[in-house]
């Protein structure tokens, strides 16, 4: 399921800070200055986020109204919203390879004048668009001749964690738990928020034990992640996305292709060890077998077994590490997850397995973006409107009732 988010904002200039009831969804609502218009990116080795104020102040654009319904509905540009007025946070992201189609997305969208439009910019000065992410050192130089703008780069362990304390302070349904097909919003308690792990899942792994704001450490990561899994997806596979290589994991059958238990002692479980029959003894095992022609293995039974394989994986890793620090909470993050059922399915029950029931895995709803979210809320520091929207979203909903929120989430 590719869930595309949002987190609304609406202009009020008589409710500063407001949370509005509403109908069904609260809004958290702002006071205006003018038109807004704030990007940041996180730019990673797979994947480009952004995290945006669209352009106008009543959150259309030319460029909105006049938007194809390729552009809203490509995946590869994925999450834009383009159809869906009124002042919002809104998100998008690209592959890096095609980089050139997020620049042109961006000086569509005139976001990169954004700093500029309401006020005459001194002579020869720069457009600074804040950016995390490896590719905001990579790219820089490409950014500035495209669109004529500075990167200020954010250091990205500190965004990531900054993206994730926000978004659990802030948004009541961000955090759930998934077992059994069944996904669970969790009611965080702010007071009782730290110490967690948080696992961001990207082309690789990082593993961050988070203490509090801006006090965390990485403690462990794997390079067993996303780029694992499109990277040998493609070698393996005719896909060229990790889109497509997730809609075809959704018609394999991994035992074709994994050697279980059973397999070793006969149908039977190994119960001496509390191995389940079913267990996987070994990630693509059952290749080994003589009698079968590497051309018999079907892509999509190689890709649900791959797929398979790195969420045990980062599931297993990400358990021993909260056992030695003493967590009991794991939030994974990162594009590798995507919402993907059996993604999330595999890593709940690695976790549940490892820490005999004593640890629970937990995902986030924009969790692809809690870096471009840290990036976005970088901006306080030179910004005193900025600064103080990001304190009223975290002040006003984290101190409201448990049926307020600080936004919508849609998905599709």
């Amino acid at each position: 399921m590719d869930l595309k988010t949002e987190v609304s904002t609406r202009c009020n200039d008589n409710n500063q800070g407001k949370v509005e009831r509403g109908s069904s969804t609260p809004i958290l609502q702002r006071e205006c200055h003018g038109q807004i218009s704030h990007l940041a990116i996180d730019i990673g080795g797979s994947l480009i986020k952004l995290v945006y104020f669209p352009r106008d102040s009543d959150g259309s654009s030319k460029d909105d109204k006049c938007s194809t319904s390729r552009e809203r509905n490509s995946i590869s540009n994925g999450d834009i919203n383009s159809s869906i007025f009124g002042e919002r946070l809104r998100f998008a992201k690209f592959e890096t390879s095609k980089i050139g189609d997020c620049i042109e997305f961006i000086r569509s969208k005139q976001l990169h004048l954004g700093r500029c439009l309401h006020q005459e910019c001194p002579s020869g000065e720069k457009t600074i668009i804040k950016a995390t992410g490896g590719g905001a050192f990579k790219f820089a130089d490409l950014f500035n001749e495209k669109l004529g703008v500075s990167l200020e780069k954010e250091e990205e362990m500190q965004c990531l964690v900054a993206g994730a304390n926000f978004l659990l302070k802030t948004v009541q349904q961000e955090a759930f738990t998934y077992a059994d097909g069944q996904k669970e919003f969790m009611q965080i308690d702010h007071n009782d928020l730290f110490p967690y792990l948080l696992v961001n899942i990207g082309s690789g792994v990082s593993m961050i034990k988070v203490d509090g704001d801006g006090k965390f450490e990485r403690v462990s990561g794997t390079s067993v992640g996303g780029g694992t899994f499109l990277g040998l997806g493609r070698l393996l596979t005719k896909c060229k996305s990790f889109d497509e290589l997730l809609e075809l994991s959704h018609q394999g059958n991994n035992r074709v292709i994994d050697m279980l238990v059973g397999d070793i002692y006969g149908g039977q479980d190994y119960s001496k060890i509390g191995l389940a029959s079913t267990a996987i003894a070994s990630s693509f095992g059952k290749a080994i077998s003589e009698d079968r022609e590497l051309e018999e293995y079907k892509p999509e039974d190689i890709t649900r077994s791959l797929l398979r394989m790195i969420s045990n994986n980062v599931g297993q890793i990400s358990y021993l590490n909260a056992l030695r620090y003493g967590l009991k909470r794991i939030f994974f993050g990162g594009f590798f997850i995507r919402g993907h059922t059996y993604t999330m399915d595999t890593i709940s029950v690695a976790v549940k397995f490892w820490s005999k029931g004593e640890a629970q895995a937990m995902f986030l709803q924009h969790e692809g973006f809690i870096g471009a979210l840290g990036a976005f809320t970088g901006y306080k520091k030179h910004d005193h409107e900025q600064d103080q929207f990001v304190q009223r979203c975290s002040s006003k909903v984290s101190c409201a009732d448990n049926n307020l929120s600080g936004g919508t989430i849609k998905s599709s």
